[in-house]
This record gives C-alpha cells, sequence and structure tokens, in this order.
C-alpha cells in the first residue's frame, strides 16, 4: 500500500525520542481521553467507553484532571477540538480546569450535541460554552487557536491540549489533500481521504513546531504527539489498518491500542532514541506531574 506523507511528523521522531510499545488507556475514545487526562484506568473511575451522543453523563467529578493539577501549580491551560468527557455542566471542558477551551460538541463534528449543520468547514465551536463560528477546515481551525492561545502564554508555564478530531469520520478534507492521494491505484476511495487528513495533520504540526521556536520556547515546551485508539475498521470501506497488528478500535488486540507515541523535549531528552519498554496512557500524568 502507499505510504501516507508524515515528513514532520517524522522529523519530531529524529528530534525527540519514539515509543514502540505505547498503549492508550483503552481501543475507544471517550475512555481513552479520560485515562490520558486522569492517570487512571478508566474502567475503575467508571467509563468503560465511548460516550453516546444522548448522554447526559461525563468524566466523574470526583477525578482530578492534569488541567486541574496544573492549574493548582500556576499553569494556564486550555484545551481545542475534541473533548468528549460530557457536554453538559458540570462535565464540560472549563468546569474541568481548562482555563481556555475552544471545543467542538460529542465526540466528533456534526454528531447530535455539535452545533447543528457542522461538517468541518466553515463550523460553528464552543468557546468556554458559548457558539462562536469560524471559517477554514476544522484541523487548521483547532491549530490556529493553539497556537494564538501559546502565543499569549508564553511567559508563563503552559498546558495546551490540542486534541484533534481527525482523522475521524465523517472523512471531509481540503481537496487539496484528497488531490495529493487520489491517483493513487493501491488504496480505496475512503482511504484517500483518510491519508489527506493525516498529511493535514502533519503540515499543520510543522506550523506548530515552527511557532514554538519563532516564539523562544521550543528548548523549554514538552510536545507529545500520540492518539487516542486504533483504526476504525468497521467504517465505510476500511480507511485505515493497524498492520502488522491485530484488528483496531473496540478490540483489545494491539490494533486497537497499540499507538504511535513521540515526546520531544530539546536539550532533555536524547534526539533520536527509541524505547521499546511497554508504556500505557495513563503514564503520562504521573510522569509529568513528577
Amino acid at each position: 500500500a502507499s505510504d501516507i506523507a508524515t515528513p514532520h511528523l517524522d522529523q519530531m521522531a529524529k528530534d525527540g525520542i519514539k515509543l514502540t510499545d505505547f498503549y492508550a488507556a483503552q481501543a475507544v475514545c471517550s475512555a481513552s481521553r479520560a485515562g490520558l487526562l486522569t492517570g487512571c484506568y478508566p474502567n475503575r473511575i467508571g467509563i468503560h467507553g465511548a460516550f453516546m451522543p444522548h448522554s447526559k453523563k461525563g468524566l466523574n467529578l470526583s477525578e482530578v484532571t492534569i488541567a486541574e493539577l496544573l492549574k493548582e501549580q500556576g499553569y494556564q491551560t486550555g484545551i481545542f477540538g475534541k473533548w468528549h468527557l460530557g457536554d453538559n455542566h458540570p462535565f464540560r471542558p472549563h468546569d474541568r480546569g481548562f482555563n481556555e477551551t475552544f471545543y467542538h460538541g460529542g465526540g466528533g463534528i456534526g454528531q447530535t450535541p455539535d452545533y447543528w449543520n457542522n461538517d468541518y468547514f466553515d463550523d460553528t465551536y464552543f468557546r468556554n460554552g458559548v457558539p462562536e463560528k469560524k471559517s477554514g477546515y476544522c484541523t487548521d481551525v483547532w491549530f490556529d487557536a493553539a497556537m494564538d492561545f501559546i502565543e499569549h502564554k508564553k511567559d508563563s508555564p503552559f498546558l495546551c491540549y490540542l486534541s484533534l478530531n481527525a482523522p475521524h469520520g465523517p472523512f471531509n478534507l481540503p481537496e487539496a489533500y484528497y488531490n495529493q492521494y487520489k491517483d493513487e491505484s493501491e488504496i480505496t476511495a475512503v482511504q484517500k481521504r483518510f491519508y489527506g487528513m493525516i498529511t493535514n495533520v502533519d503540515d499543520n504540526f510543522s506550523r506548530l513546531l515552527d511557532k514554538l521556536e519563532g516564539l523562544g520556547i521550543a528548548d523549554n515546551t514538552i510536545v507529545i504527539f500520540t492518539s487516542d485508539n486504533g483504526p476504525w475498521l468497521a467504517y465505510g470501506n476500511h480507511a485505515g489498518s493497524a498492520l502488522p497488528f491485530r484488528e483496531g478500535k473496540g478490540t483489545a488486540w494491539e490494533g486497537g491500542q497499540r499507538e504511535p507515541f513521540i515526546m520531544r523535549y530539546p536539550g532533555k531528552l536524547k534526539a533520536g532514541d527509541v524505547i521499546d519498554t511497554p508504556v500505557m496512557a495513563i503514564d503520562i500524568l504521573p510522569t509529568l506531574a513528577e
């Protein structure tokens, strides 16, 4: 099959460290994100899967998020993109420790809790719970908002949780990114869209790293890239593949939970290190806290 073009993430892996045996907290989004943000096994804190669009529930109020923890230490905290841990008070991200929030509703753009008629382009999202219309493609919008937050908070400690909905169905993307793969004969039409979404993420990631360099804070900023679950093989015409691992999202096989993990911290981490020690998303909070 054709390779997906991710030159900037590839370079970040060379500049930082790569974990080859990194696992999500669970094989679906809400539970996995809960584990990442609390450092707890999702099942232990009562989240067994993905919150459905009609759900009135959210992340248990007794749990402390990494945003709440760092906020107590003087950090400015922001989330941009996907939350999916509760759409109603008191479960919204600005109820759970984030100073600044700009997010879509539900588990994906266009789902029932999201703003009516959103389709990834020129949508209306929620800033601290208040609808705000933006121009542009969703992934570009999340990166723009995150970089604006970083620029304004660069003189204080900050946590920027840039939580992308892409590459998630529906596979809507700018035509230019589809065109990068449209002539590839070995992949399906759905895969061409899926691949294009990933390359768009990669291009945006380059913008983010360049912003850190331009602000003069790259050497003092920990940047982590990872994911919440494996590819959703049940969607459409099998957009993703977890090969060489078995199965994908929603399964307990390697393909459902084994994720990429790249971390860059210039001057503190040895560039190019590849670590095969098993690590899980619930390890991130206690490691950063320490």
